[in-house]
């Protein structure tokens, strides 16, 4: 009996790292302003969103794994010393995408994506439309921590979803 509760939690677990349900922005405090990044700043591009254990988001997002191990300290990157480098890919379309990390948490994690991938708190990236492709972007996570279990939001026209990404440990 043991074991098929521990099976049921560790499932539970997993699902729970994955994906949650839609969420709501606080409109407390006004939104930060994005920073765009453009169809410039494409750095290649893969046949599909599901490469090297990409989740595939809203059907446009390819996001990294759930689990991102090997978290580095840069101190140049101060107040957020951490970082983890995990590319974003989006597919070739006429929408742009939003990635935000919700305010609760915006004390604790940056991320940036682009040329430079400059800490904040929300990246747009640009619609680029070409054929059927999925464009590359450098980028990933800043922390304070060493660690963390990052939510962060997807928005795709008035669709949106988040998904946590735990860094240097299980979510």
């Amino acid at each position: 009996m043991k074991r098929a509760s521990l099976l049921v939690l560790m499932m539970a677990t997993l699902v729970g790292c994955g994906t949650a349900g839609p969420e709501s922005v606080s409109t407390a405090t006004p939104p930060a302003k994005p920073v765009t990044v453009g169809c410039d700043q494409i750095v290649g591009t893969v046949k599909t969103g599901h490469e090297a254990g990409y989740r595939v988001v809203l059907g446009v997002v390819s996001a990294p794994p759930a689990v991102l191990p090997g978290v580095v300290h840069v101190p140049k990157f101060s107040p957020f010393p951490y970082w983890r480098k995990a590319g974003m890919v989006i597919h070739a379309s006429r929408k742009p995408v939003t990635i935000s990390v919700p305010e609760a948490w915006r004390q604790h994690a940056r991320i940036g994506w682009g040329n430079p991938a400059s800490p904040t708190t929300v990246v747009r990236f640009a619609a680029c439309p070409s054929p059927n492709t999925w464009n590359a972007y450098a980028g990933g996570f800043f922390l304070r921590t060493r660690s963390a279990c990052v939510p962060l939001v997807f928005s795709v026209g008035d669709r949106r979803v988040t998904l946590r990404f735990g860094l240097g440990r299980n979510c």
